[in-house]
């Protein structure tokens, strides 16, 4: 598995942390970064990468990291074919995988620890798509708002 793995200036130490975890799981971890000795640089550019590289398929799933994880997911969101997900605990990771087939998740350096971020990390990518019913319906209809809001 291939992930998309990308951050703004706040989140490089957290970066670190889940693309070592990341690695040590045997995944393949494409990394879309600021440089380190550059502090001005803009989230959504991030964002937009990593929703590229998810939705044009070059990765198969994207995690984003920036200050609280809500600037990259709106900015993800952008991205035709994209579901990103802001999380803060494992749960709502899970589920988000699991009923809404999200495809990027997002993470706040400044919200949670390193160790949290790999259990969110963690439990959204061993989710599995509740393929089918009202799941899949549900799924489906992103793509109509999308299509219909094209502008």
């Amino acid at each position: 598995m291939r992930i998309a793995l990308g951050c703004d200036h706040t989140a490089l130490d957290m970066k670190r942390f889940v693309k070592a975890h990341l690695e040590k799981k045997g995944l393949d971890v494409e990394l879309f970064i600021p440089d380190e000795n550059d502090e001005n640089h803009d989230y959504p550019v991030f964002a937009e990468r990593v929703a590229n590289a998810v939705g044009n398929g070059a990765c198969d799933a994207g995690v984003l990291i920036c200050g609280t994880g809500a600037g990259m997911c709106i900015a993800a969101n952008k991205v035709n074919g994209v579901r990103a997900v802001n999380c803060s605990e494992a749960f709502t990771a899970r589920l988000a995988k699991e009923h809404n087939n999200t495809n990027v998740i997002c993470l706040g350096a400044r919200v949670i620890a390193p160790e949290m971020a790999v259990m969110i990390v963690d439990a959204w990518l061993d989710a599995r798509f509740e393929d089918g019913g009202r799941h899949a319906r549900r799924v489906a209809l992103f793509g109509d708002i999308e299509r219909n809001n094209r502008g």
